[in-house]
């Protein structure tokens, strides 16, 4: 199957567009909070002349119908899939080709967080919002300083960003962090691929002088993204994480304020990263907690020389049963110290593993900020940011170890805990960046197994 770029609304004349449809240059963004009593609005305002000319330019992609191996005049980009799928596009970022698994997410904010989170590493990530750019980027706004995403896929080019914290445009800093767009991509097509059939690996490709020849040429495309690995039996945890122990006092963004800094030492907490997102430390941080980050190849006796009061399992990319082969050891350790533990994403799944149950690929994945999670101690709803591919089995909990959270999307484990033990974990993030914040009890709730072991 070959696509080409897709067409968008055709310019309008301002003073008389068609019946029933607004002008394209304006579109009206309605947020519904967590509590559903709380509406924000705002619009966005996009220029005729580029609505006008990037429309000139897909449209006229879009009307060649492209034999398999013919290049469409004015294509940069293209996106290839395992199935031998092709998608034509406009390149963005840096220039080649990425390979890895292709997975969507259906945030309508943060790009910046969601490709700088480590758990993305070796993926190429489709946004469902189609307009990616609009807050351009900046320093502070990044969950890890080394990038692990492949690329990403984007419905249209790149908005220009409107936003006083902005510091460069979205391309450019795609491109300093050699990530690989590709643009003008039908990702409303794309995602129900996904949805109906499953994960798959692909190529995201640039060329900006649109020559696709040589390793570039559509076969090869074709063939790079047929031997991609699966992302089953990868570890790539410890690929991701620090390398070496140091400690982290840094609060969350305040505006105004940037960064704080933690003066506290109330409780020390050893943070085992296998791809931690920074906003987990800044939540332990703004609690008072005295942070040491360890590598995720420490070893049990190391972690406990440090004397900590709780020990959290960070979030992390790639197969949890892979990892678990080398961190199980260690976690059974930890739990039999007696010292709290506290799971996160993928530190929730090597838990689980550790525990006795087990971890299955999920069909598509769950990734996004607006997933509801079901607290089954208090009947409350949840609104969270999640984004794993890996899920704990439902029926594999042993005895002792109980389901705290489900999703209600489709009913899977989102949460356990250790029966009369201070040990427990949760499948997404309560730390957002981005997301809502509905679940940031979860750090108070280990905070107060912290006090309640010491």
């Amino acid at each position: 199957m070959v696509e080409g770029i897709i067409e968008h609304n055709k310019p309008l004349r301002k003073n008389n567009p068609p019946k029933g449809r607004c002008h394209p240059s304006v579109f009206l963004i309605c947020l519904i909070g967590p509590s559903f009593t709380d509406v924000f609005c705002f619009f966005i305002l996009v220029s005729d002349e580029r609505w006008s000319r990037f429309s000139a330019t897909v449209g006229a992609l879009n009307r060649q119908h492209p034999s398999p191996n013919t290049i469409p005049k004015g294509a940069t980009g293209a996106l290839v899939l395992a199935d031998g799928s092709l998608y034509w596009g406009i390149g963005a970022g840096a220039a080649g080709v990425k390979s890895g698994e292709l997975c969507f997410n259906t945030a309508m904010t943060g790009y910046q967080e969601i490709l700088s989170d480590p758990s993305y590493a070796g993926q190429i990530i489709t946004f469902t919002f189609p307009h990616i750019g609009t807050v351009g980027t900046n320093l502070e706004d990044v969950e890890s300083l080394i990038v692990q995403a492949r690329g990403a896929v984007l419905r249209t080019t790149i908005t220009e960003p409107s936003n006083f914290r902005n510091h460069i445009h979205f391309s450019q800093w795609l491109k300093q962090h050699d990530l690989v767009a590709v643009c003008g991509v039908d990702t409303r097509k794309i995602t129900r691929w996904l949805r109906e059939k499953g994960a798959i690996n692909g190529v995201v490709a640039h060329d900006p002088d649109g020559r696709f020849t040589g390793p570039l040429s559509p076969q090869e495309l074709r063939d790079q993204a047929a031997d991609c690995p699966s992302m089953a039996g990868l570890d790539l945890a410890g690929e991701n994480g620090e390398k070496h122990d140091h400690q982290w006092r840094e609060t969350p963004w305040q505006l105004g304020k940037g960064y704080g800094q933690n003066a506290a030492d109330h409780r020390h907490v050893v943070v085992i990263d296998y791809g931690a997102k920074r906003n987990i430390l800044r939540s332990l941080a703004a609690r008072g907690c005295r942070i040491s980050v360890v590598a995720a190849r420490s070893s049990a006796d190391h972690i406990l020389s440090l004397r900590p009061d709780g020990v959290v399992l960070s979030n992390g990319p790639g197969d949890p049963a892979a990892t678990a082969i080398r961190a199980r050891p260690v976690i059974n350790h930890l739990i039999a110290s007696g010292v709290p533990l506290f799971g996160i994403c993928l530190g929730h799944q090597i838990l689980a593993l550790t525990l006795g149950a087990r971890t299955e690929k999920m069909h598509h994945g769950h990734r996004g900020a607006n997933h509801p999670i079901k607290n089954l101690l208090t009947g409350r709803v949840e609104i969270t940011s999640q984004n794993h591919g890996f899920v704990v089995a439902g029926d594999s909990l042993p005895s002792g170890v109980e389901a705290t959270h489900v999703s209600l999307f489709d009913q899977t484990i989102a949460g356990l805990a250790v029966r009369d033990q201070p040990i427990f974990s949760v499948q997404y993030h309560p730390e957002a960046s981005p997301g809502p914040h509905d679940s940031g009890y979860l750090f108070d709730r280990f905070i107060t197994a912290m006090d309640g072991a010491s």
